[in-house]
């Protein structure tokens, strides 16, 4: 019992630079983590009763707590990991509180299924539909009324009239259990001798570790760290992994249902609002034991979290880009060290950092050299453009275009791969030139022609394609110019009018259970050739499918990214990897226009380390990361004179400090973004400068307009 008017500090989901305080009421239950409502100008506000009060305002004009919630106290390491965060971040720590009360339902107390029991009341007359209700409920337990109808095999309306009656009462519910315990007692997947190795390692962590495992595509990763999660389990510990695509969870909720018995918790933001606040509060409880899902399910309010696994720990989607700037993977290795429990980072082609720290000794490795059974990497071939160009208005090279036709007489599966939604990337007038632009960003609008709409990748702008060209006002003159997949698609059915052909592409599937029929179908050969972009590079496995084709494999080697060759390395080799996976061998094709580019000869030779070694060997030369310190700063406003004088005083009042470099202002390569005019400055510094306290003595110093908004991104992994 807190004493009579005790100060705490309690913490908005607010963009607020921290906690404010509060008086509690005599009587009034709050300790640190208790969830409370509380006063905010004129409306109330669920927080957090966090650490020490500021004792900044007089005790006579803070407001009282209005309430306590009837939930589980957010948990220590929760509000330390916040913290954490919004420090490394430059975000406000409400910001990031945001994120772990992303579902106010799950706040409130939740309603009670009305049930109902047999209730003995006079004047209620028998009749056979009665009667079996009152013999179904004689065993004292209370139902639903659907359930009762159907159990009793009565319609619903036998049950509405006792209902009025009285003759059935009300009882309140439990809700049902949401998720079921797995079963540890099932036998997982026979492994190889190397998988069993590592998988009896991953047992084995105990405290705070991280373990990088790596291994070619197919070896049987997922697999292995299942037995990590296993032994977590067993434990009665909590366990998350991280898919950085819900078109990853399809086949792999299969896979856990296969090892398991049962479901694990989903998080990510296709689920229903009803099942995201079932979730929230299975997590706060304890029910959920597994949770399965995308870079928010991090900030989960988790009791007894003992094991992450981060798959695919390369992908860019790990990293959020907007509001908090943060990454999953290395997010995901702080909060187990603040929990004191292991962290496992799973991929086929790890990013340079995680490669960096495992050389280093800082994480340790399990490497799976070979893929799991019978199956054998496949050959990897360059067609060479220049030699083999594709007839006009066509995209597919005459080598690729006869491999599909062996490949489908031979009754196997394709896979033709093209990093590029819609129908073309760019429509233009041939009598003017005009081309459609996005009016609210730099970037030129997308035909998707199944949709009948031009749209923008960026901000969702979209309109429907004119008959006439809105500079010239001539008809009959707008051309679609390049390939997307939808285009792709209609040149593989001329090729091929016998083939079944598909397109997987974000746009066009509209739910995971939309991903998940798709993936259905070419597991059950009802396609012979899939078309997608990069929601089909990873994680699928399809036994049938044993050629692969890059249409474009050159598409991302070029830009100012310094990351842009391991990005497209660790992509085309992910892509590489879906053929040939079970006993029939695999071919894969990439069509490019620089057979000789060091991406292209890593690929065909498979020689990871090679290609990593010599990106390492460049990235030290430079003093990049993971040599050295990066931190991209994003200045924009409404007004572009406004957002280029803001980024020159910015940069004007950077502090001078040895190990510290601030280049730019420069437009950004997206100089306007949803109405917004950017500009860019990157800091750059040595590995042991702390780049924090720098930015944030840094940026407190410079005043700017209010309608000029700074966007810190720590650790920047795409330069847009």
């Amino acid at each position: 019992m807190t004493a009579p008017d005790t100060r705490l500090a309690v913490l908005l989901p607010l963009p607020l630079a921290g906690a404010y305080d509060y008086v509690a009421p005599a009587g009034l239950m709050a300790q640190p983590g208790q969830y409370v409502r509380v006063p905010l100008g004129n409306r109330y506000l669920v927080g957090i009763v966090w650490d020490s009060p500021s004792g900044d305002v007089a005790s006579s004009r803070l407001k009282p707590i209005e309430a306590t919630l009837d939930l589980p106290p957010m948990p220590q390491v929760t509000r330390r990991f916040i913290d954490w965060v919004a420090a490394y971040t430059l975000s406000p720590p409400g910001a990031v509180l945001k994120m772990a009360l992303s579902v106010p339902e799950a706040l409130e107390p939740p309603r009670s299924a009305a049930a109902y029991r047999w209730h003995m009341v006079e004047g209620v007359k028998p009749t056979p539909a009665r009667q079996r209700i009152q013999e179904l409920l004689a065993d004292g337990l209370a139902r639903p009324a659907p359930e009762i109808a159907k159990e009793a095999g009565v319609g619903p309306g036998a049950v509405r009239d006792l209902i009025r009656l009285g003759a059935l009462a009300e009882a309140p519910m439990a809700p049902p259990r949401l998720f079921q315990t797995p079963d540890l007692h099932l036998p997982g997947a026979i492994l190889s001798p190397d998988q069993r190795i590592a998988a009896d390692d991953l047992r084995q962590s105990e405290g705070f570790s991280v373990t990088l495992l790596d291994g070619v595509t197919g070896s049987g990763k997922t697999e292995v760290y299942f037995e990590a999660i296993a032994a977590a389990l067993q434990k009665g510990r909590q366990v998350l992994v991280l898919l950085p695509e819900i078109a990853l969870s399809a086949q792999w909720l299969e896979r856990f249902k296969g090892r398991f018995g049962v479901a694990p918790a989903v998080w990510h933001s296709e689920i229903t609002p009803a099942r995201r606040r079932d979730t929230w509060r299975a997590v706060a409880s304890g029910e959920a034991r597994l949770v399965v899902g995308a870079r928010s399910a991090l900030f989960l309010p988790y009791p007894d979290l003992g094991l992450i696994v981060v798959d695919e720990e390369h992908d860019q989607a790990f990293k959020q880009e907007e509001g908090v700037i943060y990454h999953a993977r290395d997010m995901a290795v702080v909060r187990a060290h603040l929990g004191a429990f292991p962290c496992i980072l799973a991929s086929a082609t790890p990013s340079l950092e995680t490669a960096a720290n495992a050389r280093q000794g800082r994480y340790k490795r399990l490497h799976l050299a070979e893929r799991h059974g019978s199956a054998e990497l496949p050959l990897i071939k360059r067609i060479d453009l220049r030699k083999f160009p594709p007839r006009r208005n066509s995209w597919l090279s005459e080598p690729l275009v006869q491999a599909l036709g062996e490949t489908l007489k031979a009754g196997e599966q394709s896979l033709l791969f093209l990093n590029r939604r819609g129908y073309a990337p760019l429509t233009l007038c041939r009598a003017c030139g005009y081309r459609f632009q996005c009016p609210n960003c730099t970037a030129w609008m997308v035909e998707h022609r199944s949709q009948r709409k031009l749209v923008c990748h960026h901000c969702g702008h979209a309109l429907p394609p004119p008959d006439a060209c809105p500079s010239c006002h001539e008809k009959e003159t707008l051309v679609a110019l390049g390939p997307g997949v939808e285009r792709l698609a209609e040149e593989a059915v001329a090729r091929f009018p016998e083939a079944r052909v598909e397109v997987m592409a974000s746009d066009l599937m509209e739910s995971p259970r939309a991903i998940g029929e798709l993936v259905g179908r070419m597991e059950r050969h009802e396609i012979d050739i899939l078309i997608g972009t990069q929601m089909v590079a990873k994680g699928h496995h399809f036994p049938q499918l044993t050629l692969v084709g890059v249409v474009d494999a050159d598409l991302g080697l070029e830009g100012g990214d310094l990351r842009a060759g391991e990005k497209s390395f660790q992509l085309l080799w992910q892509v590489a990897g879906r053929a040939g996976r079970a006993e029939k061998p695999g071919r894969v094709f990439l069509q490019t226009w620089q057979p000789d580019h060091p991406v292209m000869a890593a690929l065909a030779s498979g020689d990871i380390e090679r290609f990593l070694d010599a990106e390492a060997d460049a990235r030290n030369k430079a003093g990049m990361p993971p040599f050295g310190r990066l931190a991209g700063i994003i200045v924009s406003s409404p007004d572009p004179a406004m957002t280029a004088r803001a980024a020159h005083a910015l940069a004007y009042g950077a502090p001078r400090q040895d190990g510290v470099d601030v280049l730019g202002p420069a437009p950004a390569p997206l100089a306007l973004l949803r109405g917004r005019h950017r500009a860019r400055l990157l800091v750059k510094a040595a590995h042991g400068v702390k780049i924090q306290t720098y930015l944030r003595a840094w940026l407190a110093a410079v005043a700017l307009p209010k309608q000029v908004r700074i966007q810190v991104d720590v650790d920047p992994v795409s330069f847009f």
